[in-house]
């Protein structure tokens, strides 16, 4: 195969002059005199194949010198282009990771190595407006707190007043609700106390009262027509009674203008309180006796009248019903306290019962 080549001539062209003074020269000194006819020979002719070396390492092209002018009819192939060899880049030490290999670039410039790293000064100059803005919020925090604090303290100094105002409501309301009548729960607090008496062929009702029974004790009050029968009799004995429990009694005192007796057993048995104010009518009250042997029975009403000069005695007037057997049983008020003895009730009528007052009880035995 034939190729045609172009004479070898630098890309530059900075050997251009240098390698036409040189052939000039050199033709001057061995070519004919001056002034004869030149010799011209043909500019193109076939070359010849030209020969490659191989290379066994990379190959750096020497430098050419040009000592003399090469011979006319010698085409030169144009060498190589002349190559920088750098190193071969180790592997980034993360490159197995990610399956890639860094690329060799060259190194930024100073400016943008350090980019996102402000200057002493310049950070100086962010961090200032930095804490003022921070100590700006923590004043208008404090602002706040202290507004929340000074408001918290107004209302609490208001629901003060409220509570105290509702401490003084309910204070009344816990007076208004002593007064009000539970029967229920009277009830529950006085029966315990309240028996059947047995004496003789004669049943009637007898209650624990007072504090002064003493060794295992207990000082009960009932009437004396109640007890009337084995008094005269020269006997002395009674028994109480409630539901299944049986309780043997000794008549120690009796007062029969009064129709009072005083009852004493050998075992403790819860006491009732006596009043000592002045009943008036209007007030509720309970009835707790035997009526017609009917322990544990409980009638209510009110205070009808009291009659303190009534020719037998001062005399406490209810409408509670009571019946034969109530005779004895404690008249008692919303306090749980007993007021008076159930005595009588008036015949062919209605709502009209009679008691002794417990305090004309408790003065003549001197129990209570």
């Amino acid at each position: 195969m034939t190729t045609t080549y172009d004479p070898f001539i630098p890309a530059d062209g900075t050997d251009q002059h240098r390698y036409d003074g040189r052939r000039r020269a050199q033709e001057r000194e061995t070519g004919p005199a001056w002034g004869a006819e030149p010799r011209w020979e043909p500019q193109y002719q076939q070359p010849q194949q030209p020969q490659f070396q191989e290379y066994a390492e990379p190959h750096r092209p020497a430098e050419q010198r040009w000592d003399s002018e090469p011979p006319r009819e010698r085409w030169e192939l144009e060498p190589p282009q002349q190559q920088r060899w750098e190193p071969e880049p180790t592997p980034h030490p993360r490159a197995w990771q990610t399956g890639t290999f860094p690329v060799a670039v060259e190194p930024e410039p100073e400016r943008t190595r350090s980019r996102g790293v402000a200057p002493l000064g310049a950070a100086r100059g962010k961090v200032k407006p930095l804490l003022a803005g921070l100590v700006a919020v923590l004043a208008v925090v404090a602002g706040w707190q202290a507004y929340r604090i000074e408001s918290m303290s107004s209302s609490n100094a208001s629901m003060q007043s409220v509570l105290a105002a509702e401490r003084t409501r309910t204070d009344r309301l816990e007076k208004e609700l002593a007064g009000v009548f539970d029967p229920e729960a009277v009830s529950s607090k006085v029966l315990p106390s309240v028996f059947r008496v047995r004496a003789g062929e004669f049943t009637g009702t007898a209650f624990s009262v007072g504090t002064k029974a003493a060794n295992g004790q207990a000082n009960l009050l009932t009437n004396y027509h109640v007890v009337a029968e084995v008094w005269t009799g020269g006997g002395k004995a009674v028994t109480l009674e409630r539901g299944a429990t049986k309780i043997n009694a000794t008549i120690v005192k009796v007062s029969k203008a009064k129709d009072l007796a005083l009852l004493r057993a050998n075992q403790e048995i819860a006491p009732l309180a006596a009043s000592t104010a002045q009943v008036k009518p209007g007030q509720q009250v309970v009835v707790v006796g035997a009526p017609l042997g009917l322990d544990d029975t409980v009638t209510t009403g009110v205070i009808s009248a009291y009659r303190p000069n009534d020719p037998d005695g001062p005399t406490i007037q209810f409408d509670a019903p009571i019946n034969p057997g109530n005779s004895g049983g404690p008249v008692v008020n919303a306090n749980n306290q007993v007021v008076g003895l159930a005595t009588a009730k008036a015949k062919d009528a209605e709502g009209i019962g009679l008691a002794i007052p417990v305090k004309t009880a408790c003065s003549t035995f001197s129990v209570c």
